[in-house]
């Protein structure tokens, strides 16, 4: 690194009266001319700045540009010109001390500008040049990074990926994801607004979620839950409580399906203190009575479906809301999962069962004016049926229930519909139906199922998760 040149380059550009953003403007049309590619203005201004700083080497390729620029020779680059006698043959000063005590002021002309005396000149270059640097700033906060237009796209793309993400296959939405998350990425390296800057981090922190839920749902638990602690980061930067509460949602999920119910239950309470209201909170409530009821504690795993209905019931709007989707869980969603919680509780699979051939009926009017059902939810839900009629001994109901399941397509055959499976399994072990024919085809047929699931399709590919 070399700070005297950044100094004699900083000089030079100071003394035509050049901000940063004209030296490197000047700099591109010189190597457009003949016929050379550059960088964008504002990424060159940036180098304009770290030359100048001395932090980082000027390559030749630069040097000749900077020569053409400030139309000087290739000799003359880098070195200080002597000053020119005046006409009673005294040298003017350079570098002289002011006196005792004072630092050496070199007297720099500015835009050809030059008072009398160190004092002077000195007080002059540095006033103008802070007030020239001033409205160089306020120039480039002029130059939006993002306009309506592009702000109200990745606002369409939020939208329609959250909604996609209920009914795509998940490896094309993570990879639709993906690709529009770059966009914001590229976006944010603009100069913006606070006010753009946190639009554009509300939209990461819902997109990282995203992403987190469909690598989840691909069997890659560790980069999901990097992912979603991600979009935590853009959602506790901004201060978003909704979003907040909604990635603590996703996180307990995850929790509860890699086993472990504590994690899963303490994220979901973590989650309550951001939101208490709405179907996001009810959400939290139904994750920390599923976990509470795995763990055994019936009576707290009915308190909190209890506190999910209320807050259900409560008129409550946010933007997560108004972008729907994902995160915005359908009623017959909440039911489904309310009588999931159930079914893990001996001795409540009446409740259980009411609330999930609710939870049917619901999914099969089809969804309620600005819904969207989750595709892999009504799958679940025919699972709990099937498991809480394998407990009753009736296995022609459990066939029947089970269908919607055993229909989904490979791309739709998610972990937490084949983890929900294994219950089906564990019940036709059952001393009741050994010997049954019915039940071994139903074994046989869930077994088939999971071979032919996208997880593990993604199994078999190099890399896949292990």
């Amino acid at each position: 690194m070399n700070t005297e040149l950044g100094t004699w380059l900083r000089a030079q550009r100071e003394e035509r009266g050049w901000s940063r953003s004209d030296m490197a403007r000047r700099l591109i049309a010189t190597a457009r001319d003949a016929g050379d590619a550059m960088p964008t203005a504002d990424n060159l201004r940036k180098s304009v700045y770290r030359w100048e700083a001395g932090q980082v080497e000027l390559s030749e390729r630069y040097r000749l540009l900077y020569c053409r620029a400030l139309g000087i020779r290739p000799a003359q680059f880098g070195r200080q010109q002597q000053p020119a006698t005046d006409p009673a043959g005294i040298q003017p000063a350079v570098g002289l001390r002011a006196g005792a005590g004072m630092p050496s002021l070199d007297l720099v002309a500015y835009r050809g500008i030059e008072a009398p005396g160190i004092r002077q000149s000195t007080v002059a270059h540095e006033v103008l040049m802070a007030a020239h640097e001033g409205s160089d700033h306020a120039a480039r906060a002029e130059e939006h990074g993002i306009g309506e237009t592009t702000l109200e796209q990745l606002q369409a793309d939020l939208v329609r990926l959250s909604h996609l993400s209920d009914t795509g296959e998940p490896l094309m939405v993570f990879m639709d994801l993906r690709r529009v998350r770059e966009r914001v990425f590229q976006v944010l390296e603009r100069h913006l607004w606070p006010a753009e800057q946190a639009d554009l981090y509300f939209i990461l922190g819902v997109l990282n979620g995203l992403m987190g839920l469909a690598a989840s749902r691909l069997d890659y638990p560790d980069s999901a839950e990097e992912l979603i602690r991600s979009g935590w980061v853009y959602a506790t930067a901004i201060d978003h409580r909704p979003l907040l509460a909604a990635l603590r949602v996703q996180l307990s999920t995850m929790a509860y399906w890699q086993g472990m119910p504590l994690r899963s239950r303490d994220l979901a309470a973590d989650g309550l203190q951001y939101l208490t209201s709405g179907p996001t909170a009810a959400d939290l409530h139904l994750k920390v009575a599923r976990a509470a009821a795995t763990l055994g504690d019936a009576n707290s795993a009915r308190r909190a479906i209890g506190a999910a209905h209320e807050a259900r019931a409560v008129d409550y709007r946010d933007e997560l809301l108004d972008i729907g989707g994902e995160y915005a869980v359908s009623l017959a969603t909440h039911h489904c999962f309310a009588g999931a919680a159930l079914a893990d509780i001996r001795g409540a699979e009446a409740d259980a069962a009411t609330e999930i051939e609710r939870a049917i009926s619901l999914y099969e009017a089809g969804p309620q004016p600005g819904e969207h059902h989750w595709f892999g939810a009504k799958a679940m839900a025919s699972i709990d049926l099937a498991a809480l009629r394998l407990r009753a001994g009736a296995l022609d109901g459990a066939v029947a229930a089970i269908e919607p399941a055993l229909s989904l397509p490979p791309a739709r055959r998610i972990t937490s519909v084949m983890t929900r499976l294994r219950l089906i399994r564990t019940e036709l072990a059952a001393p009741v139906f050994r010997g049954s024919a019915q039940a071994r085809q139903l074994d046989e047929r869930i077994e088939e199922f999971g071979r032919d699931s996208v997880t593990a399709g993604l199994h078999a590919l190099p890399g896949g998760p292990a």
